[in-house]
């Protein structure tokens, strides 16, 4: 029986990484550490992050702001100026907040992945996300 068991532990381990959903995308999420204050990111809002990207495959770094010569990340918010799992995956973050997403392949860079930054054909990317700033934004009611 305790045999039974493992093998039950082990294929639970092998679903979603992440126990939050994003609706409508495959691309999950877990806090890991909780926001403070009231505002969060909406699309168009201005978000000022660290970031730091591993093929989850391969668990190899592919980039990171916080290495040497690397500085905070800024983008617009839910327009689609980043892979779509990233863009999702940080809508309603609050200031402070770290998020890991675990983004599959079809809402990262693909089937043809990103060979110059190491990222294999279908790979799929684990992201940890920092909100360090928040700027204006629009929520859609």
């Amino acid at each position: 029986a305790p045999h039974k068991t493992f093998i039950t532990l082990a294929s639970i381990s092998f679903c979603s990484a992440y126990e939050n959903l994003l609706p409508g995308y495959k691309t999950t999420y877990k806090v890991i550490k909780e926001g403070s204050g009231e505002k969060t990111v909406l699309k168009s809002s201005k978000v000022t992050v660290h970031a730091t990207g591993l093929v989850a495959e391969t668990s190899k770094k592919f980039w990171s702001t916080k290495d040497a010569g690397q500085k905070p990340f800024t983008y617009s918010a839910g327009v689609g100026g980043v892979i779509t799992g990233w863009d999702q995956g940080c809508l309603g973050m609050k200031l402070g907040e770290i998020r890991k997403l675990e983004i599959p392949a079809e809402e990262g860079y693909g089937k043809n992945g990103f060979p110059a930054w190491g990222i294999p054909p279908g790979g799929t990317l684990d992201f940890e996300i920092e909100v360090l700033s928040i700027q204006g934004g629009k929520s859609e009611l």
